[in-house]
């Protein structure tokens, strides 16, 4: 193996920049690589942290650019410590109101770039080595009017804590973290211009860098999942006691949804 490195996407804003920030203080790297679509945001963190950063500007949704990110690690041939996958969005509005395309990309962004980032990786891992994959509080309920992105995270959920299990043995880690509402560029996309607002309360709003703090704590204590913040562990402990109709009615009456 080369040299040992932390893989971070989307880091680019919002929560995985803030991992891309504070890496250096939860590992020892010798380089930083940085996926996502924006290069000039990336380019950005070699002047904020102290850990050489590589840029690797890339739509994962692409598989030819999956193909770029498994055929650099083959030439390169570095130790993997770190893998965070926070690259994904949502959409705030009825299922068949999105583009078909648009929710197959959501799937191929949320779900399908997520493994492929994990199997590709995993063989340049070693014992000690950690994963950690961005679900969300949607992923322990049907939410009508986010069904496609809860869906996905759901997925997340499932995918990252049988992970964890299959990969203990080799002493390898996998952590989901299930942020509630957290005030990022996330809402830019999720919200449809001039159409009615899907949601209309907020029990809470995080801060990325709160989620993040959370995240790192628990990657320490050896979890398989985080919850940030109180409101989170209460939606989701909600979720797991009563039946999914009701709190499917729940949600649709907070948000004044018909």
């Amino acid at each position: 193996m080369g040299k040992r490195i932390a893989v971070i996407t989307g880091a680019s804003s919002g929560i995985g920049r803030c991992f891309a920030l504070t890496a250096e203080k939860h590992g020892r790297f010798d380089e930083l690589w940085a996926i996502a679509r924006r290069e000039d945001r990336l380019e950005e963190l070699k002047s904020l942290v102290n850990v050489p950063v590589r840029p690797l500007p890339m739509d994962l949704t692409d598989r030819e650019n999956l193909e770029k990110y498994a055929d650099l690690l083959e030439t390169e041939r570095p130790e993997i410590d770190l893998l965070i996958n926070c690259s994904g969005f949502g959409k705030f509005c009825g299922t068949f109101e999105v583009p078909l395309e648009e929710n197959q990309n959501m799937v191929d962004l949320n779900c399908t770039a997520l493994m492929s980032m994990c199997q590709i990786s995993e063989p340049y891992m070693n014992e000690g080595s950690r994963i950690v994959n961005i679900a969300s509080v949607a992923a322990h309920q049907p939410i009508p009017y986010i069904n496609v992105y809860g869906a996905t995270k759901a997925f997340v959920l499932s995918f990252s804590r049988a992970l964890n299990r299959e990969l203990k043995s080799r002493g390898i880690s996998v952590l989901a973290v299930c942020p509630f509402w957290t005030a990022t560029e996330f809402f830019e996309r999720a919200i449809i211009p001039g159409r009615k607002p899907v949601v209309r309360k907020y029990d809470a709003l995080y801060k990325p860098e709160y989620v993040v703090s959370c995240a790192w704590r628990d990657l320490e204590k050896g979890k398989d999942v985080c919850k940030p913040g109180l409101t989170a562990r209460a939606e989701m402990a909600g979720a797991k006691l009563l039946p999914h109709k009701n709190v499917m009615d729940i949600w649709q009456k907070e948000q004044g949804l018909d």
